[in-house]
């Protein structure tokens, strides 16, 4: 696995090795490994042999691209391989994942493929596949569409004449996602006069630019001169200071930010400051309690702070945890039969209005809710007074298995020294050759010296030499 957090565990081109899904579709430094033009053929031909073998002797898939260079090739590869496997394609051209989500669903779709790598450098692109219903395909599906990369049943299925796939234009299809998100402001409402959007350079730029002309007509739009180049490079959600100091320069009350691919947002006040994901449920979930549009309950991850269960408390509503992904999110929504759940990065999902992330819809209702609940924009960090975290990282060497009743025994111990009032959360990163240490509580004093003790505990029993487990 690379710096970036893509699998690409190939041996060759014929010969794939089940890992070529990672935890957001297939992600690699675009022209290189996982992210070929041939595999990116190969790819388009097993999702429709995975489809027709599934009833659907025709798919009908829609697909999308951000503004990456890679993007064109990898769209003209990805399309031709459906086509000559049976496919009916249609190109939205560049798009965020939400809105091939939405034109997946609008247009009764049997899926859809977005070409993005999402909040990477420019270098980098991915594929991830979407269901009938605009969904984020489950691991093991994944896993289905992966097992026919190595089928020779993938190169024998070659229809001709008039069963060839064919790939159209649906580039029209943004007007009517435009309209889609522009409907959630209610006219009753007064629209925030002013504010700055930041588009990452990235997929949201048309949709966000037409969005906000139509809804806010002093709002500044930055960050929508994409090159191919230069998505997400210092802008965007991954560069946050570039907003603050927009907002801050222009004295406006409020700030968007996207990624690349626009399913994820951070908002920042007048005074520049973040509100993340945890904020944004805290206001988000009361303004939909209101509306009797909450369900059960919201979801968060094991990373949202537990400033949102005690606030989010005070006001009855449950908060269930869910491991970090936004698939995951989803997942325990259906299961807990929550409507609202999302994480700190900003993939908040409102299940009554989108099925994926989307960072436009979640700017815009998160507006409206702060409109109608009369929030203070200003003083939603102070209010919201998160728990001090202190998240740290050590190199760990061996074998999973056998630190893991020694981390766990260690985990209770420092839950008792927190007495409560606060809590430990010990993971392997996904990505890289260490735990993570996090801890948090209200005392900091406490806090750094329960992250002292584990980090020299974990470091003296597991940072040894020995082999990395990996994934």
């Amino acid at each position: 696995m690379n710096s970036a957090g893509m699998v690409s565990c190939l041996e060759t081109e014929e010969k794939t090795i089940r890992c070529l899904f990672g935890t957001d579709g297939v992600r690699d430094v675009a022209n290189r490994g996982a992210m070929t033009p041939e595999m990116a053929l190969r790819l388009g031909r097993s999702f429709v042999l995975f489809l027709t073998e599934r009833g659907f002797p025709r798919p009908r898939i829609a697909v999308g691209r951000d503004t990456r260079r890679s993007g064109r090739m990898l769209e003209a590869a990805l399309s031709a391989g459906m086509a000559s496997a049976g496919a009916e394609v249609s190109l939205l051209g560049v798009m965020t994942t939400p809105g091939v989500s939405f034109a997946v669903r609008r247009m009764g779709l049997t899926g859809g493929a977005v070409i993005s790598a999402s909040h990477n450098p420019a270098e980098y692109n991915g594929i991830k596949f979407l269901d009938f219903e605009g969904k984020k395909l489950p691991d093991e599906l994944e896993g289905s569409i992966e097992e026919y990369m190595g089928d020779n049943l993938t190169d024998d299925w070659r229809p001709t004449g008039a069963s060839i796939g064919d790939i159209r234009d649906a580039s029209c299809m943004i007007g009517e996602y435009v309209d889609r998100i522009v409907s959630l402001w209610e006219d009753e409402s007064p629209f925030p006069p002013d504010g700055v959007v930041d588009c990452a350079h990235g997929a949201a730029v048309e949709a966000a630019s037409r969005i906000f002309r139509k809804l806010g007509k002093d709002w500044r739009i930055i960050g929508d001169q994409p090159d191919g180049l230069n998505i997400n490079e210092g802008v965007g959600v991954m560069n946050i200071s570039h907003l603050a100091d927009s907002v801050k320069k222009h004295g406006v009350p409020i700030g968007i930010a996207y990624d690349g691919d626009a399913d994820r947002a951070l908002l920042v006040d007048g005074r520049g400051r973040v509100l993340n994901g945890d904020i944004m449920l805290w206001v988000l979930a009361r303004w939909l309690s209101r509306h009797d549009r909450l369900g059960s309950g919201v979801v968060a991850t094991v990373m949202s702070n537990m400033a949102l269960e005690e606030h989010l408390g005070r006001e009855g509503v449950k908060v269930f945890r869910c491991q970090v992904g936004d698939r995951y999110v989803m997942d325990a929504m259906s299961r807990e039969g929550a409507r609202l759940g999302g994480e700190q990065s900003g993939h908040i999902i409102l299940s009554d209005y989108v099925t994926t992330g989307d960072g436009l819809c979640t700017g815009l209702l998160f507006l409206r809710a702060c409109v109608e609940l009369e929030e203070e924009i200003d003083t939603l960090v102070d209010r919201f007074s998160p728990y001090p975290q202190l998240l740290r990282n050590v190199d760990f060497s061996r074998d999973a298995d056998l630190c893991g009743n020694f981390i766990r025994e260690i985990s209770l111990e420092a839950e008792s020294m927190l007495q409560g009032a606060g809590r430990v959360l010990i993971r392997p990163s996904g990505t890289e050759p260490l735990m993570r240490i996090l801890v948090e509580a209200r005392d900091r004093g406490l806090m750094e010296m329960v992250s002292e003790k584990l980090v020299d505990a974990i470091k003296s029993r597991c940072g040894s030499q020995g082999t990395w487990p990996g994934r």
